[in-house]
């Protein structure tokens, strides 16, 4: 009986000893998975895995938005390009689908845009989805002819599950034009056709269709307007109302060139008659001043709602920035719409309606005067990086708003009153000397001639997004901290007094 209780003993005490072990490797093995996981967006999109690049093809369509995307499933940097895909009800809650469109023997899949054939003007189908997209072959590019980007067209009869490759493809070869690329397309009602806006070196070329198959070059933009210190990519037209009247907004990325350094997105505004764009305003404009919006376009078939999502980040460092299991995500979808300053129109944009589902009840503080700092440390603690800052003061002080942690990380978000500046400093928050450019104060005119000043800023675990007078200024930033920033303050060097200030958590959508 001694010796079977000495097995005993020996037993349990080695089944003790394993179940530790595994107790401890799972441990382990969830920090890892943790630590992979420390700069994922959580109510933002991000693929599961691997790199993602410029949002393509986003379209509404029974009740739903597909977003696909520029995606690389085979590592976390730029590789061989398909179209990922993701699907969600309510543009913010995203679930991934299998992969869309995968290159062939015509080259990779590059960016380009989908409609919905409501007519059957292809011939594939009533109300079938149909994707225009660039091919790009390494082959043809490796022979510097500069042949090697044409446009093609695929096809889905069942919402975007699978997806059939127009069997004449190209449908738009190139004739000469080293960056033919991007396909937007939208239905023009003033010429009964489809409009394609599409990238060509540093300007913009319209072409038009009755089939989706056939094109006819219309017109061509931008030679001499706008910035021009990169190459242009991912363009869009589409039309906004302004009291009662129809304007059209010719959205262009460029990289590099942009007013904060690398990629950003300019815009124009004027009228299109069916085929040439003329433009009202010439100077350059910005849709986001921030580092961090590229190639952003809007989806189709929403009426005439026009919701706008970027890539958020920058090709200056888009390959290095350090997350692990995963490259890329988009900025919150945004509403656009035009907004006068004396007599010049300009584009605004503003965060969805939608967002208010995910917007948890806020704290309110109310005309709060007669200091030069604010600590909101305690107000924040319990939100997980994931929160909304509105405030609302006059414009007749300087202020920072300064986002930091224990571990002496800092960002900075605030208003320059002898610049007229709004800015984002991201130089000590945290991880910034993976790139030599990262580490950069944005700078961003502030539009409005109001002298009440408003912010909205959007706190996820590693982005900062700020719209300033209801979208009118608008800056997207990243950032990556050491540790969560969890400590919050307003800092003046006058006494500043701010009408109301409110803070609100966000709930996580990620799955």
């Amino acid at each position: 009986m001694l010796q079977f209780k000495k097995i005993k003993t020996i037993y349990f005490a080695a089944i003790t000893l394993i179940a530790g072990m595994v107790v401890s490797a799972e441990s382990v093995m969830a920090q890892n998975d943790a630590a992979k996981e420390t700069y994922r967006p959580q109510y933002h999109f991000s693929p599961k895995a691997h790199w993602m690049n410029d949002p393509n093809g986003m379209v509404y369509l029974n009740g739903k938005y597909h977003l696909f995307f520029q995606y690389n499933p085979g590592g976390t940097t730029w590789g061989p390009m398909h179209w990922g895909h993701a699907i969600s009800t309510d543009l913010l809650h995203w679930k991934e689908q299998p992969i869309a469109l995968y290159p062939d023997s015509l080259g990779m899949i590059f960016s380009g845009s989908a409609v919905v054939d409501v007519n059957n003007t292809a011939g594939f189908g009533k109300n079938t989805l149909v994707a225009i997209y660039t091919y790009h072959n390494q082959k043809i590019e490796d022979a510097k002819t500069g042949l090697h980007q044409y446009q093609g067209i695929a096809y889905s009869k069942d919402e975007g599950k699978t997806w059939k490759k127009y069997e004449s493809n190209p449908v738009l070869p190139n004739p000469g034009i080293w960056d033919f690329r991007d396909p937007k397309v939208n239905w023009n009602e003033e010429s009964k056709q489809w409009v394609m806006t599409l990238a060509t070196k540093q300007s913009v070329t319209f072409y038009g269709s009755k089939d989706l198959k056939s094109w006819k070059r219309l017109s061509e933009f931008g030679n001499n307007l706008g910035a021009h210190g990169g190459v242009w990519e991912c363009p869009d037209l589409f039309s906004l109302v302004y009291n009662g009247v129809k304007k059209w907004v010719l959205l262009v990325s460029i990289n590099p060139g942009g007013p904060n350094g690398g990629s950003a997105t300019q815009y124009f505004i004027g009228n299109f008659d069916g085929k040439t764009f003329t433009p009202e305003n010439t100077a350059t404009r910005w849709i986001d001043y921030g580092a961090d919006n590229y190639a952003g376009v809007t989806f189709a078939g929403t009426g005439n709602r026009r919701v706008f999502m970027g890539w958020m980040n920058n090709w200056q460092y888009a390959n290095q920035v350090p997350t692990q299991s995963w490259r890329g995500a988009n900025t919150l979808p945004r509403e656009l719409r035009l907004s006068k300053i004396g007599k010049t129109l300009s584009l605004a944009s503003v965060p969805v309606k939608e967002l208010s589902k995910i917007v948890q009840p806020s704290m309110v503080l109310n005309n709060l005067k007669g200091k030069r700092s604010y600590n909101l440390s305690s107000k924040i603690q319990r939100l997980n990086s994931r929160y909304m800052l509105e405030l609302t003061t006059s414009n007749n002080t300087s202020f920072a708003i300064k986002f930091g942690n224990k571990e002496g990380d800092e960002l900075i978000a605030g208003y320059d009153k002898k610049t007229n500046t709004i800015y984002v400093d991201r130089r000590k928050a945290g991880k910034v000397y993976f790139e030599k450019s990262f580490a950069r104060k944005a700078l961003a005119p502030r539009i409005s001639s109001s002298k009440q000043l408003s912010l909205k800023i959007f706190v996820d675990a590693a982005s900062l997004e700020l719209f300033a007078d209801n979208g009118l200024t608008v800056q997207t930033n990243v950032f990556f901290p050491n540790a969560p920033l969890n400590q919050l303050s307003i800092e003046a060097g006058q006494p500043i007094t701010i009408k109301q200030l409110k803070i609100s958590g966000i709930s996580a959508t990620n799955e």
